[in-house]
């Protein structure tokens, strides 16, 4: 692409990210979904194409415990990284212009979504043959440790799928799907939803 046609695109974007700076007035992004689905690289690019922030709750957590999150696990149980996730989230939901990721089960609680109803919650959904693969040689993760991949990923997700499906977006990824194409994606969808989510998060404000 020539020097013009850059410049071209590079005015599209400018403009594409005033229009739903405009439309989403500050709220914040929450990505939600099962582990494997790409939270992480989608939410950094999705901040980028809206000039926010991006936070990673796991990665929030990791710092100011100074573990990482299979040791707190480990050494701490679910119940106490659970109780950790809710006290980041209750910070991250003060916050304004920001992408956040978070953990795959931080829709549990019952609390937490007092706190992701601050924001356009996301659900990025990823089929379990397309997340086992993901997954396979991935050991950073404490819920899928020494035990069948496939099988532990159906039961978590029955268990999660009403929860996710309660957010103001589902995100469908398959295997040919790029961070960059779940983006586009997202950006115009959130045109169907923003006007509703901005007066129901009124409401909890």
């Amino acid at each position: 692409m020539g020097s013009v046609g850059r410049c071209k695109m590079d005015n599209y974007f400018s403009i594409l990210t005033i229009t739903m700076q405009q439309l989403l007035q500050g709220v914040n992004v929450f990505l939600v979904g099962m582990m494997g689905t790409g939270k992480t690289t989608v939410g950094k690019k999705l901040a980028q194409r809206l000039d926010y922030r991006f936070f990673d709750s796991d990665v929030l957590i990791e710092k100011v415990t100074g573990q990482s999150i299979n040791d707190i696990f480990a050494s701490q149980g679910e119940e106490t990284f659970r109780q950790l996730e809710t006290e980041v989230l209750s910070e991250l939901a003060a916050c304004t212009k920001s992408v956040i990721s978070t953990g795959g089960g931080s829709v549990l609680k019952p609390k937490n979504w007092s706190y992701l109803h601050h924001g356009l919650i996301v659900w990025l959904d990823v089929s379990i043959p397309l997340l086992t693969k993901r997954l396979a040689k991935d050991t950073t993760r404490p819920l899928l440790q020494k035990t069948d991949l496939s099988l532990k990923l159906e039961s978590l997700l029955e268990e999660r799928r009403s929860l996710y499906a309660q957010s103001d977006l589902q995100i469908i990824i398959d295997r040919y799907q790029t961070a960059d194409d779940t983006v586009e994606q997202i950006l115009e969808l959130i045109p169907t939803v923003i006007k509703t989510k901005l007066e129901s998060s009124q409401e909890f404000n």
